[in-house]
């Protein structure tokens, strides 16, 4: 078992496992060489070149499990979904009716997107140190956001106001959706992928209350889809801080955290049987060493001694960060929690 994996279980581990969020992407100069070869779509439905990018981090750095190399909507592809990137996805035809709702078929993982699976299995084959895979499928309410308002936006307005409009359609979009995501996960855990990882990239946007009428049922029958596999789940809603009551009702492993919020108070809410992740915020990595290991040291102190705290920045790795910073960052985690 991996100190990874242990953590994941809140079990007592040598010293606190770290891996970071895009971690396989646009900072690393080797990615970046990659990526000028290929547009991105290929890269992500190219098994050899998804499994490369995955590597990446892992060959670079000691971290303790990596993350598929993919894109949330790449399963919405595979359901006919229409769309490119500029870079954001663009949805050709936003869904609005529940005509076009009912025309969504069931992902079916082997067929649709086999090349997700068979990049899975060569990254299991190849990681050194046996590092774990985590595979990963944006949850339900995120991919809503998308398909309805058919863009990347600040508010997701049309996405909102659909909840109220139609909110018998948005339930049944969100079921629909929760059900392909369902099938997805468990396809990458039966490919190989030793956890699984939900991003609510939009749930923050939502009250709570709206979060437990729309989102949380959604997330939860995914989840509940899952739990006879023997993974950790995790799950991170972005700006969640004000969700965490009903996401200690989540049936998961481990939350994530970002880095608005407190990993003691939200330990506090979600009890000592679930682990938690994260959150130093991303801008830290451009302090200088010795304020990096101040910043981290504070996000360790914040987590706390018992089980269970998977170190992770609050969001995404930021492009231009100095892949050395990301060296240091990591090195000082072990280091530090091993001493301790």
């Amino acid at each position: 078992m991996s100190v990874f994996l242990d953590a994941c279980r809140v079990r007592p581990t040598a010293y606190t496992p770290i891996w970071i969020m895009r971690q396989a992407g646009r900072y690393l100069p080797e990615y970046r060489k990659l990526r000028a070869q290929v547009d991105f779509v290929k890269l992500t439905r190219t098994p050899e070149l998804a499994a490369e990018a995955t590597l990446q981090p892992l060959r670079r750095y000691e971290l303790d499990a990596g993350i598929l190399f993919s894109d949330i909507m790449t399963p919405l592809q595979g359901m006919g979904i229409e769309l490119e990137f500029e870079p954001g996805p663009i949805v050709r035809d936003p869904i609005r009716t529940d005509e076009q709702i009912d025309a969504l078929p069931p992902l079916v993982p082997e067929r649709d997107v086999p090349f997700v699976l068979e990049a899975v299995r060569l990254v299991r084959a190849n990681a050194p140190r046996m590092t774990p895979l985590i595979g990963f499928a944006g949850a339900p309410f995120t991919l809503f956001c998308y398909l309805v308002c058919g863009r990347p936006s600040k508010e997701f307005a049309a996405a909102r106001a659909f909840l109220y409009s139609h909110p018998a359609s948005a339930v049944r979009l969100l079921t629909h959706l929760a059900d392909a995501m369902a099938a997805y996960l468990r396809a990458q855990a039966h490919s190989g992928a030793q956890a699984l990882m939900l991003f609510e990239s939009w749930g923050g946007l939502l009250a709570l209350k709206e979060y437990r009428r729309f989102a949380l049922p959604a997330v939860q029958r995914t989840v509940a889809a899952l739990r006879d596999l023997e993974v950790p789940i995790i799950y991170y809603a972005n700006q969640g801080s004000a969700l965490m009551q009903a996401v200690a009702e989540l049936d998961v492993d481990v939350v994530g955290v970002d880095w608005r919020t407190s990993l003691a108070a939200n330990r506090q809410i979600l009890g000592a049987s679930k682990a938690i992740q994260g959150n130093l915020d991303p801008a830290a990595l451009f302090a200088s060493p010795a304020e990096l290991r101040v910043q981290a040291d504070a996000v360790l102190a914040d987590a706390g001694r018992a089980p269970g705290h998977i170190f992770n920045l609050g969001h995404g790795i930021w492009p231009d960060t100095d892949p050395d910073a990301v060296a240091r960052l990591i090195d000082h985690v072990h280091e530090r929690t091993a001493r301790d």
